[in-house]
């Protein structure tokens, strides 16, 4: 099977992708991922990428095909595929039609996690960590036990990341919708996309993709 996940940073793409990986043996397929991947292995793409990085450029949508067909052709026949952050755009979803055909895939399912976007604010904005385990709280949602005190490791020090502000959530919600508004009525077409609120509870959110994936 092969998904492509969308939504907003957020919206809780990563741990929904994780889940699919855990539960049906599934690769999640980060394009950024793929790329410090294959620049740090020193593959033939991940060359190519160094040397367009290295003059600043952005990597050309062929480097990202090759890199995501080299992902494919390590995979098992009955490995599926989940696609984060590509494509996005009609381009990039046509070249990834011909890559999934070269290899006998179809894309099986978009499922697109809907968000509120003052919502999501609260949810980002309010985010803090702990600086020694890494266990994530919300000021709102979930405060340690004991205030100041990590409940996993009883570090007393924790961090947010700089970028975890109204300003630049609202501007990551902008350009997501800029993103995926060529390629979502791409796939409306073809009926295979779905729909999730990614505003419930993270395992309701699993359920109703389960539900998805196993119809």
């Amino acid at each position: 099977m092969n998904i492509i996940l969308l939504g907003p940073p957020g919206a809780g793409k990563g741990t929904q992708a994780q889940r699919l990986v855990e539960r049906h043996g599934m690769r999640q397929l980060s394009t950024g991922d793929m790329l410090r991947a294959a620049v740090k292995a020193g593959t033939p793409v991940g060359l190519q990428a160094k040397a367009v990085m290295e003059r600043g450029e952005l990597v050309s949508d062929e480097i990202v095909s090759a890199l995501i067909g080299e992902e494919l052709d390590s995979l098992g026949p009955d490995a599926g595929a989940i696609f984060d952050g590509y494509p996005r755009t009609a381009a990039q979803a046509e070249s990834l039609d011909a890559i999934l055909a070269d290899r006998g895939r179809k894309l099986d399912h978009v499922i697109e996690l809907g968000v509120d976007e003052d919502a999501l604010v609260d949810r980002i904005t309010g985010r803090f960590t702990c600086a020694s385990c890494g266990k994530g709280y919300h000021d709102r949602f979930e405060q340690p036990r004991e205030p100041g005190v990590c409940d996993r490791c009883g570090g007393t020090e924790f961090k947010r990341r700089p970028d975890d502000n109204e300003e630049t959530v609202r501007t990551r919600m902008a350009e997501y919708r800029a993103k995926t508004a060529p390629i979502l009525p791409i796939y409306d077409a073809r009926g295979i996309v779905a729909r999730v609120n990614g505003m419930a509870a993270m395992d309701d959110v699993t359920a109703a993709i389960e539900k998805i994936v196993a119809a």
